[in-house]
């Protein structure tokens, strides 16, 4: 897997699904995963839109099981993640690049279009909270006195066993997607999650909003889902100048696993009109 040298010398892990002509030199696609999670967990969406874009998947520094980060408490900010983009972007000489992102991955695609708007061509979040709510925080802690001695107690994978069918998917999931999720997400150091998890619970990007130019997309659950609300939704409206906001047929949080072929419809076109090229084969 390609790596490039972050500021401060962690390796930074991405990878670059490209079946585009090569002929029409597309433009790149970011797509950015959410809490302990990692760039494989875009496998599903991949095939429909790698055709037409350059789909760039990073890892947020820190995750899966290619290395130990060391201190992680203080590696593990939302500066270093917007420099870490930064840096991608530098290396594979990037300038400009439509970004989608997941949940705590969207949140730092507002972050790095409302930080860095220059480089932001579309922005489009699944499911992507403003904040993780305390009530949010309260039902991530699973019965533990917090969210942090609930990840130390499960480990990463026995967490998100836990919390599977609370948020993210229906209780008629298929037992051995579940399974996968969480042995994918037990790859990660539970430090490193312990970090994110500390993160995410402060993250707010309401002050750099108004500094968007890119239009964005919202894909979210019907009524919202378990991590946003509709003055979540007031804010984006009242601070995002071009917004669009479409409620998809499903209450539970993971829409882009659940419906992956539906919201890599929604962004091809939504990014395409943008770029006025069409995303169907001719």
């Amino acid at each position: 897997m390609p790596t490039v040298a972050s500021h401060d010398g962690v390796p930074l892990f991405y990878e670059v699904h490209d079946y585009t002509d090569p002929w029409k030199n597309a433009p790149t696609l970011i797509l950015q995963h959410g809490f302990g999670r990692s760039g494989r967990f875009w496998y599903n969406m991949i095939p429909y839109l790698a055709r037409f874009y350059k789909v760039l998947c990073p890892t947020l520094r820190g995750l899966g099981s290619h290395y130990e980060m060391p201190d992680p408490a203080e590696k593990i900010t939302a500066e270093n993640y917007i420099r870490d983009l930064v840096t991608i972007l530098d290396h594979l000489g990037l300038e400009r690049v439509h970004y989608a992102g997941e949940s705590l991955g969207g949140i730092i695609g507002m972050y790095f279009a409302g930080m860095h708007p220059a480089r932001v061509r579309t922005l489009s979040l699944f499911a992507a909270p403003l904040i993780i709510s305390v009530e949010t925080q309260k039902t991530f802690t699973v019965g533990h006195p917090t969210w942090q001695d609930a990840l130390r107690t499960l480990g990463v994978g026995g967490w998100s066993n836990a919390v599977n069918t609370l948020t993210r998917f229906p209780p008629s999931t298929n037992p051995a997607m579940l399974e996968w999720f969480s042995n994918e997400m037990a790859k990660s150091n539970v430090e490193v999650v312990i970090a994110m998890s500390r993160l995410a619970g402060k993250v707010d990007p309401s002050p750099v909003l108004g500094n968007i130019e890119a239009p964005v997309l919202g894909l979210y659950p019907s009524h919202g889902g378990a991590l946003t609300s509709n003055k979540q939704f007031d804010i984006l409206r009242s601070k995002i100048r071009n917004l669009k906001l479409i409620h998809l047929d499903t209450q539970y949080h993971m829409v882009h696993t659940l419906e992956p072929a539906t919201c890599a419809k929604h962004v091809l076109y939504f990014a395409s009109e943008y770029d006025e090229v069409p995303c169907r084969e001719s």
